[in-house]
């Protein structure tokens, strides 16, 4: 059934050198700690040869399963020295071991030692996985072993969909897939009917025949005699060792030594596919787990997504705020301070706010415009219906002062102003109140006090700012022509709005103001200046710090995400220690055991925080329509979805960390 094809080409047939070689070997348990020490082998010597078929037979606890772990790099001895074609074991670190179990020996187990998650031509692919073949490459190998071994129709079963005798010829046809040139038997047949049995060990005759070195572990003497040369071990040592029935020159294996690497050299001597395909395959696997504890997967999702949604809110909720502010500060501008006369702090009248002062801090290089502004509530009307209005007197740069815009009409101009042109720009409100009926008031009169006014615009709706009067509700006429029509005893401006060159300048156009009017005013200080920007950027960076404050709150259920990803993947660790065992046995080294759960880990974290995206954006949507200022910052998203998938990393890394330092024969032996 197995032709020569799968025959070794990788162990020397030279004689003179035995492929295997123990000289004293002792394995001792225990032994520290105050416990005491168990002695499993004692003093084993031992040489087997390229080709033989051999057989340790011996009962429960003899140490027959200590000795093939020996022999198959899975353990090391206490004392003593193993050669492999000449080579000092001992002397090889984790990796090198790895290499020389993916490159020279197959395991074929009591247990079959199946992963359960994975299909038969998966579990088959899996030594080759760890020395870096191509997928197809693999795959194909893979579905020629099955064939061979007469599953190739079972390809794509689980292990719980197959036979105990289908079962172990997967752990055969893995035993081969990177060759296999030394196959150790551990009980092969123990888990079998009798039928069963028969059939795995005509297939290890086969590739005895095929020149596979098969070491072969058994209690049961029957099963011992169907191999070549029979070792029996009792109580740790040998106590019989018969004559092999085939020489040694008709095992047929034609080959080139191997070459153990070192630790130095080991990943330029060994095959490996991309970094990319690694991961992928990583992936693959990591999924497989997640889709198989899907309801402890879900629950894990669960703290990282309302992590990531919580961030993605709260963070919009705080720029939408900040946003609201800006544009506040948009409206009333981000430079604006506030000039009026007042009594000095010393005692005296309040000083004049003089035409000759206003022009000289218009000179100034920090200022950008100054408005004077007379303003207050005064009889309006327009037939027979009439309202106390504020009237507010003001040069044509109102709008530009205050970044407001003309919804209707226009506004009025400088050279108007001059004449003092009787025309009324109005509010939203005002307009509502005076022309609910007319979407067009322009040309209308109104009549402000004792004097008639010809709507000439209507300003764009503004709404009122905290603390002051409701602006829509406001009309705007020309400061000269106020001042000459409706408050003809007012003798300086109610207030000056002064707007500076930028934001950054409003403490230097503030100082100079005050040098300069002091100065102008002979030494007494009997105005105030008001920095309306300052508030109001103190304002926009209070917000700034509660969305902040906001984020990290929201942060905290990253972390808490993050460890609720650490205690699912160590219960996961230990759930799969016999896994673990196995891909060690198969050639996996420290580091694939790392990346392997490392994948996961942030597989589940990439999932959490896609789903944790989505989940953010919808709440933000009915936060949306609820008229909530939300403001999504992709700066933001990005941010939430790699701290997820950092803290999955820096939380699954000990646990993988933990699974890469398992002991295979431990790992093995585990549940």
């Amino acid at each position: 059934m197995v032709s020569t094809e799968s025959a070794p080409s990788s162990v020397s047939t030279d004689r003179s050198v035995p492929l295997i070689a123990l000289r004293g070997i002792c394995k001792h348990y225990g032994g520290s700690g105050g416990q005491p020490e168990v002695t499993v082998l004692r003093g084993i010597d031992l040489d087997i040869h390229a080709g033989e078929f051999v057989a340790v037979v011996g009962s429960s606890g003899s140490g027959k399963s200590t000795l093939m772990n020996i022999l198959g790099c899975l353990d090391r001895p206490s004392q003593g020295s193993y050669h492999f074609q000449g080579q000092d074991v001992g002397q090889l670190d984790a990796d090198a071991l790895a290499w020389l179990r993916r490159e020279a020996f197959g395991f074929v187990f009591q247990g079959y030692h199946l992963i359960a998650s994975e299909t038969a031509q998966e579990n088959v692919e899996m030594p080759a996985i760890y020395a870096g073949v191509s997928k197809e490459a693999r795959m194909q190998r893979a579905q020629s072993l099955l064939n061979r071994l007469g599953l190739n129709t079972r390809l794509h079963n689980r292990p719980h969909q197959l036979s105990g005798g289908q079962q172990q010829r997967v752990s055969i046809a893995r035993a081969l897939m990177n060759g296999g040139s030394v196959i150790l038997a551990d009980e092969p047949t123990g888990a079998l009917d009798s039928q069963s049995g028969a059939e795995v060990m005509a297939l290890l005759n086969e590739l005895a025949d095929a020149g596979h070195t098969i070491l072969l572990i058994t209690h049961d003497r029957s099963v011992a005699a169907q191999a070549r040369r029979v070792i029996e071990i009792h109580d740790g040592r040998i106590v019989s060792d018969s004559q092999s029935r085939h020489t040694a020159d008709q095992a047929a294996a034609p080959a080139q030594p191997l070459t153990i690497p070192t630790a130095k050299d080991a990943p330029h001597q060994t095959a490996t596919a991309s970094w990319w395909a690694d991961l992928l395959e990583a992936a693959r696997s990591a999924w497989r787990g997640m889709v198989v504890n899907r309801v402890r997967t879900s629950l894990t999702l669960l703290g990282i997504v309302i992590g990531v949604a919580s961030v993605i809110v709260m963070l919009a909720i705080g720029e939408g705020a900040r946003r609201q502010v800006v544009e506040r500060m948009g409206t009333m501008g981000t430079a604006i301070l506030y000039m009026g006369s007042k009594p000095p702090a010393t005692g005296g009248p309040a000083g004049q706010l003089t035409e000759e002062d206003l022009q000289a801090v218009r000179e100034l290089p920090e200022i950008r415009r100054v408005l004077p502004v007379i303003g207050d509530p005064v009889t309006v009307r327009y037939g027979s219906a009439d309202k106390q209005l504020y009237v507010f007197a003001a040069s044509e740069e109102m709008p530009a002062v205050h970044h407001w815009s003309v919804a209707q009409g226009r506004f009025y101009t400088q050279a108007e102003d001059h004449d003092l042109a009787p025309l009324v720009v109005l509010g939203h409100k005002a307009w509502k109140h005076f022309f609910p009926d007319t979407p067009n008031p322009l040309g209308k009169q109104l009549i402000i006090g004792n004097s008639a006014f010809e709507v000439i615009g209507v300003m764009s709706e503004r709404g009122a700012d905290s603390g002051a009067q409701d602006y829509d509700d406001m009309v705007f006429i020309p400061y000269n022509a106020g001042r000459a029509r409706v408050y003809q005893s007012q003798t300086q401006p109610d207030y000056v709005v002064v707007e500076a060159m930028s934001s950054t300048q409003v403490h230097a156009a503030e100082t100079a103001m005050r040098q300069l009017l002091i100065a102008r005013h002979g030494g007494r200080e009997d105005f105030g200046i008001g920095n309306a920007a300052a508030r109001i950027q103190a304002e926009a960076a209070t917000r700034k710090s509660m969305a902040m404050m906001l984020g990290l709150i929201a942060a905290v259920s990253l972390v808490v995400g993050g460890i609720g990803v650490m205690n699912v993947m160590l219960m996961t660790v230990k759930e799969r220690t016999r896994e673990i065992g196995i891909r060690m046995a198969v050639g996996a080294r420290q580091r694939d055991i790392l990346r392997q759960f490392l994948t996961e880990a942030s597989l589940v974290t990439l999932v959490g925080g896609s789903v944790g995206l989505l989940v953010g954006l919808a709440v933000g949507a009915v936060l949306i329509a609820a008229e909530v200022a939300v403001v999504f910052s992709m700066r933001a998203m990005l941010g939430a979805f790699a701290c997820a998938v950092i803290t999955g990393l820096i939380f699954g890394y000990k646990p993988a960390q933990t699974a890469a330092r398992l002991d295979p024969v431990r790992a093995l032996a585990g549940e």
